[in-house]
Order: structure tokens, then sequence, then C-alpha cells
């Protein structure tokens, strides 16, 4: 047969999974009026008989009998002499269908066709895919390391699809090689072109909800809700759940048998410190438990600001704001207050507010950007850190041990003269 380079094209796709059988045909009708289109200028009067099974075609030209010498449009007009070559007894004005070999559109056209065609079946490849992994975003996915680039790692699923990783959408502490396999949520797909890419995120909230919903099956059976998620990716995480089961404690059914629940996320995302908390609409209580592990003396809260004042102990105030803030700036995102820290004092009352002295008065002494390492973790007097172990200060700054020392020598210096 003539068509033999069709039938390759059909042999290399019709067993592609993508495309069932009625698409096919309506892709290969497409391709081929495209090419008789620009052969005769018209495809009205073509029929198309395709077999993608058996990788044949066929393709009737139906023309209308004329006389001899009224022969005006040969493309739609057969003459009578020609006619009756084919059957004898034809007369003017009856229709004649004829089967256009592909030979006869030219070699060149044969190859123009196969590669419209080939075109034709990635493009509907694509457009597939990008359906595919819409439906998917915001769900977990796993996929291979393919190879690791400075800004970017791809990776390929099992189906051979290409997903993008981007550096930000990174935990800070991912480390990867090729073929190990990555879990994230699929964040968004975009077109580049005509080709969908994929991107996968590792440091959405999203991707937090979904491996609580994954590892723990009461959240899965949706016996416990996740109400909110706030990360600093791989530092620290606080997750608001509730349930409408009084009998259930979601708390404790989300951290497990010391942590044994958890552990498994906690893993996942390059040992993120999480706090589970348990959601309430009453906006104190919420606040409060936010804060944990601090424990908070009292709240003051104007809803109009959105905004709380926070009143803790002295020793609290470390605790609340947390390392390098991470624990307050989470517990407003989670509540929705921007929260303002007021220290009430020491806890046995033996130091007023007005016998301490704040940290920026010795900024003649103690160089800005040690100053500021102190207020971080929410100590900005100096019986503040007088009162702290040098030790613990070393772990929760990221200040060096002479530095501190140096820092207490002067404060002290200031309370002995």
């Amino acid at each position: 047969m003539e068509n033999l380079a069709l039938i390759d094209s059909f042999s290399e796709f019709k067993d592609d999974k993508l495309i069932d059988r009625v698409t096919l045909m309506a892709i290969l009708e497409d391709v081929f009026r495209n090419a008789l289109k620009k052969k005769f200028g018209s495809d009205d009067n073509f029929d198309i008989i395709i077999n993608p099974d058996k990788g044949d075609m066929e393709i009737w030209q139906r023309r209308v009998i004329v006389a001899d010498d009224d022969l005006d449009l040969d493309h739609l007009e057969i003459t009578l002499t020609e006619a009756r070559k084919i059957e004898p007894d034809f007369e003017i004005g009856e229709e004649v269908s004829e089967e256009v070999k592909l030979i006869d559109l030219g070699r060149r056209a044969i190859l123009a066709l196969r590669q419209n065609l080939i075109s034709k079946i990635h493009e509907h490849d694509n457009t597939n895919l990008y359906k595919q992994f819409k439906d998917l975003i915001g769900e977990i996915y796993t996929a291979e390391v393919h190879h690791v680039r400075p800004r970017v790692v791809i990776l390929v699923d099992d189906e051979g699809n290409e997903i993008v990783l981007p550096k930000e959408k990174q935990i800070p502490s991912d480390f990867f090689r090729k073929g190990d396999n990555v879990r994230g949520i699929i964040e968004s797909v975009e077109l580049k072109g005509n080709k969908p890419q994929i991107i996968m995120s590792r440091t959405s909230e999203k991707f937090l909800e979904k491996l609580f919903e994954q590892e723990i099956p009461e959240v899965f059976d949706g016996l416990i809700m996740v109400k909110n998620v706030v990360r600093i990716p791989g530092e620290k995480a606080k997750v608001a759940v509730d349930s409408y089961d009084d009998r259930i404690d979601p708390v404790g059914a989300c951290v497990g048998m010391k942590g044994s629940r958890i552990h498994g996320i906690v893993r996942e995302l390059g040992n993120e410190n999480i706090d589970v908390i348990n959601y309430t609409s009453n906006i104190q209580l919420y606040i409060t438990r936010a804060l944990s592990p601090a424990k908070v003396s009292s709240i003051k809260i104007n809803e109009e600001t959105k905004r709380a004042e926070v009143f803790l102990k002295l020793e609290e105030v470390s605790k609340a704001i947390g390392r390098g803030g991470h624990n307050i700036k989470l517990a407003g995102q989670l509540t929705g207050y921007e929260l303002d820290v007021i220290r009430e004092g020491d806890v046995a009352g033996t130091v007023a507010d007005d016998d301490d002295v704040e940290l920026t008065e010795f900024s003649d002494e103690i160089e800005e950007w040690v100053i500021e390492e102190f207020a971080k973790i929410g100590l900005d007097t100096a019986k503040s850190i007088l009162k702290q172990d040098v030790n613990d200060l070393v772990r929760r700054t990221d200040l060096e041990e002479e530095t501190i020392l140096d820092v207490m020598r002067i404060l002290k210096e200031e309370f002995d003269s």
C-alpha cells in the first residue's frame, strides 16, 4: 500500500492509553482534511474512512459528471469520458466517487501530514496532562529525583511525567540525590508554550495538612478536622485541630503515644517542630493555646484592630516569643491577631519595672546586632538578661558564650555602681 508512513504513525499512537479510539479518529480526520484543503482548495466533496486498529484509511472524492467540453472545476467535476472509464453506464449529472491514493498528494505532502499528525498527538497529550494535574492541585504526590540543579530539582513520576521542585519550595534542610523518592503537594500547573510545567511544593501549609490526613486515620476519616495550619518551613509549625465527637481528644489522637503518630510527619519535614493545639472559637483561649508553651497571665483584645495585648510573667516572655520570634509570629498567623507581648515583672516581684534598664540604653557599649539577638527571644532589659543561664542563652541565640559573658559583665557593672 502507498500509505506506509501513515500505517507507521497509527501503530505508534493507537495503543497510547491517553487517546481513546474516537479521539484518535477525530485527530486523524482533521489532519487529512487539512492536507486535502492545501492540495485541492476545499475538502467539502471528500469522504475519509479511517481504521486506526489496522492502521489503514481511505479517501474518496465525489465529483459531478459534466459534458467533456463543460469541465470548469476539475476537483469538483469529471468529464463523461473519464467517468465512463470507471463505470460504462454513467450519465451526465450523476455523482462519481473515486478513491484518492495518498501517493497522489505527493511525497512532500505525505511527510508534512505525518509531522502534523505527530504534532496533534503531542498537543492532545499535553492537554490531557494539564487537565490530569490540574485535578491533583493540593494533593500529595510522589516522584523520583531525575537530576538536581542549583535552583531546582527535576522529578519524574512512574509515567515519565516531569515535575519541578524549585529551591524556594524546598525545606531548607532538604538534600536530594538522583533516585530519591520525594513527597510534596502539586502546587500549580503552568503552561510554558504548549507544554504544562508541574510545580511541586514541600513548604506549603497544605502539604502539612495533607500529611496529617495521610498519616492520622481520624483525620482521614473526618473524625478530626484540621482547622488551620501555619508554618516556617523546617523550623516550626502550629496546627489547630478540632472534633465534633466529644469522646475524641484531637490533640492526643494526632500526636499519639509518646509522639508516635506525629513523628513520621516531623521526620518528613526535616525535624520541623510541630505544635498541635485544640481549636476554639473563644479567641482569648485560642490565643492562649497558640502561644504554648508559654503560660499567659491575661489578654486584652481589640476586635476592631485585630490586636491583642498578651500579659506574661517575665520568665514566660522568651517562651512566648520563641527562638527567632517564631512562636509569637506563628501564633499571630494562626489566630489572625497581631500579638503584643507585655511583661508583668519577675515571678517573685522583687524587681520592679522602674528598677530595670532597657538594653538599648547600653548601645554605646553593646553592638546593635547583639541587642537585636536578645530582643528576638524577648530579652530587652538588663535584668531580664542577668537572670538567664549563660548556656541557655548560647542555645537560644546565635551569640557566642564569650559575647554573652561580656554583655553580662557590662550590665552587672551598671547595677553594682
